[in-house]
């Protein structure tokens, strides 16, 4: 068995990290046999130095080893391109072809960005994976193949499996064994070791000094959340080779090259996007409204307090006339209009209704009952309202904030009320 310093050799893996060797080691041990493996990983990290070493070090290494991108191929054509295709089973289809599985016979096959397959082929996958069985697209032919899989993966599969994206059979038979590579901003101690390497392979590539980095750049590279990981590491090391003159490269002008530098020691979330139908979304609004209303509750406490306060609707209209917008708005116009026509009244609630029973000997007149109300009813509407408000506010003992949540109008209406009719 070949060690693991000889295999980062050999694949130019740079680093020492704890977890790194750990992911390597495994690799080496699942190699020899024809167990399925599963790598996972954020996006840029490497994953896919791994089913290679696991095809160097297996019986399989003198056969086809195929790497293929499941997230670049359309969902229309990845049946044909994985499984082959019969003559005239779909439009375009001149010719029968073989697909990879068909190719990679008696060899590997490494499927990347495994977690974007449609679910039609993720059906196919299965039974090849249970008994090497498959059947070409237009086919009733099966066919046998003989092929090692191991799959890669950025997508948190759990979630996947929740939302019926992948089927939780595959999974668990993709990941036989898994192996898992870590990202970029947990192996602190590579992170300069790895940019010292790019930044001398683009030196001899391009044909010019090789660029360093000064102390305190070399601390602001080790703080970096790298978001791309090693992919994005490499990206930056070459922008800075081809175009900086200088070959000491300073701290500004390596914060130049860093998105988002100002914030990158801040925790942050990888690999969560939010996708429209998300409960968390809806949640997530459902907080913004509450938090909303909270804020508009405690302006509301603040103006009615001022009111109290002063007793001078005019004066704290004139001193908290920016709040008041903020609370009320365009609906500002209409509070206006109302206050200039008093003749507003209020909806009296159903229990404050008192209806005289006339009792009549004779029935003969069928709207005689409805006629003796009309004469029993002395008070006017607005004698009504006036009663209703005071016993309202003896009740809730000058309360007006409690007053008009039983008389169901809003405290501004109440407080325009008691003004008009002198209270």
């Amino acid at each position: 068995m070949e060690s693991i310093q000889s295999i980062k050799q050999r694949f130019e893996i740079i680093g020492n990290d704890v977890k790194l060797n750990r992911a390597i080691e495994k690799a080496i041990q699942v190699a020899p046999t024809d167990i399925s493996v599963l790598v996972t990983g954020e996006s840029g990290v490497g994953k896919e130095a791994i089913p290679k070493i696991i095809h160097s070090l297996s019986h399989r290494k003198h056969a086809k080893y195929i790497a293929v991108n499941c997230g670049a191929i359309p969902e229309g054509t990845i049946d044909s391109e994985l499984f082959g295709h019969e003559k005239g089973a779909f439009t375009g289809a001149t010719a029968t072809r073989s697909g990879y599985f068909e190719v990679a016979d008696g060899g590997t096959i490494f499927l990347d960005e495994v977690g974007e397959l449609p679910l039609t082929t993720q059906v196919r996958l299965l039974r090849v994976l249970e008994n090497g069985e498959f059947l070409k697209v237009g086919s009733s032919q099966v066919q046998k193949t003989d092929v090692r899989i191991v799959a890669a993966t950025n997508v948190n599969m759990f979630e996947a499996i929740k939302k019926e994206k992948f089927r939780e059979d595959l999974y668990y038979r993709l990941s036989t064994v898994e192996i898992n590579i870590p990202p970029l901003r947990e192996r602190k101690e590579d992170i300069h070791l790895l940019f010292r390497k790019f930044a001398s392979d683009f030196g001899q590539k391009y044909k010019m000094p090789t660029i360093r980095l000064d102390d305190d750049a070399v601390q602001l590279l080790l703080k970096y959340r790298w978001p791309g990981n090693i992919r994005q590491l490499r990206n930056i090391a070459e922008q800075i080779s081809v175009l900086e003159e200088s070959r000491l490269i300073s701290l500004a002008t390596l914060n130049s090259y860093l998105p988002n530098s100002s914030s990158s020691n801040l925790p942050a979330i990888v690999g969560k996007e939010k996708k429209e139908g998300d409960f968390s979304t809806e949640r997530e609004i459902l907080y913004k409204v509450l938090f909303d209303m909270k804020g508009d509750l405690n302006d509301l406490k603040k103006l009615t307090l001022e009111l109290l306060k002063h007793n001078d609707s005019e004066k704290v209209q004139e001193e908290n006339e920016n709040l008041i917008r903020k609370i009320y708005g365009d609906d500002e116009e209409e509070y206006a209009e109302q206050e200039e026509s008093p003749s507003e009244i209020l909806q009296l609630p159903e229990p404050y209704i008192e209806k005289p029973i006339v009792k009549s000997p004779q029935q003969e007149d069928k709207y005689h009952f409805a006629e003796e109300i009309q004469e029993e009813e002395t008070l006017s509407l607005q004698d009504k309202e006036i009663e209703l408000i005071k016993k309202s506010l003896e009740r809730n003992k000058g309360k007006r904030k409690a007053a008009s949540a039983e008389l169901g109008i809003s405290e501004r209406t109440l407080y325009r009320k008691i003004k008009q009719y002198d209270l």
